[in-house]
């Protein structure tokens, strides 16, 4: 217990470092139409460049990040830096996809969270071409503050999707009640939905539950083209994965842009 307790506080040092430093980068999975597969979206993915050891995985600091609040201070950055890229991929004159930005459980609590993500953004657009993924846990933990909170967020042209869809335990009253456009449906059931009867089944539900409430369904983690066929068949809207790309750098993501 010693050594963890001492790896941590190293780490942490190590990431308040990074933080000053200017060390975190984004990476850009796109989103795409399942029956034209044109780029639609984009999720924006943090790393961590680290210089000696190179990209570092976010599971090893996201955690530690949330635990001591730095998640704060770094989920501020990447909603700044999404909305950089978008705007050079504008200037660029790219066909520049929405892009979506992970929402920790520690930001979506803060009282100045709307203000925090508006200021982070830009404020005085028209309509922000940021969007927001935030996971059903966090969602369900202070239901009526939260559908505050994305309403105003809504109001300035953001759209909000409930990450990881089905790992957890909405209520479908409430799930009716939340000011959300889509359903990412979680990569655990899209990987094996083809081998296993119970996951086939709840990718269906889903994906029927989200058109009778007028949402986006996004399938992630979409690996083969067998699973594309049969998330085309369901009426799946949209698709993220290796199949169509992995996670790619700001200026790889702006050559597959140019191509498109």
């Amino acid at each position: 217990m010693t050594e963890a307790v001492a790896r941590n506080f190293i780490l942490e040092s190590r990431l308040r470092i990074a933080l000053e430093r200017n060390e975190f980068v984004l990476h850009y999975q796109p989103k795409v139409d399942l029956q034209t597969r044109s780029i639609v979206g984009a999720e924006a993915l943090i790393r961590w460049d680290s210089p000696g050891t190179g990209l570092v995985s976010p599971m090893e600091f996201i955690p530690l990040m949330e635990e001591t609040g730095l998640i704060l201070e770094a989920g501020a950055w990447a909603l700044r830096q999404a909305a950089r890229d978008h705007r050079e991929w504008v200037r660029r004159g790219l066909a520049a996809p929405r892009v979506a930005v992970n929402v920790s459980a520690i930001q979506s609590r803060q009282r100045d969270f709307v203000d925090a993500v508006t200021d982070a953004v830009g404020r005085g657009a028209a309509s922000s071409p940021i969007d927001l993924e935030l996971t059903e846990s966090v969602l369900m933990k202070d239901i009526e503050g939260n559908i505050a909170k994305l309403n105003a967020l809504r109001a300035l042209g953001m759209k909000v999707a409930i990450d990881d869809f089905g790992t957890g335990h909405s209520s479908l009253a409430y799930l009716a009640r939340l000011p959300v456009d889509a359903l990412k449906i979680d990569r655990s059931f899209v990987i094996t939905m083809l081998d296993d009867p119970g996951a086939m089944s709840l990718v269906q539900t889903i994906i029927t539950l989200a058109k009778s409430l007028r949402l986006t369904t996004i399938a992630e983690g979409v690996e083969t083209e067998e699973q594309a066929k049969m998330l085309r068949l369901l009426r799946c809207d949209q698709m993220q994965g290796y199949l169509i790309s992995k996670p790619l750098p700001m200026e790889a993501m702006a050559g597959l842009l140019a191509v498109r």
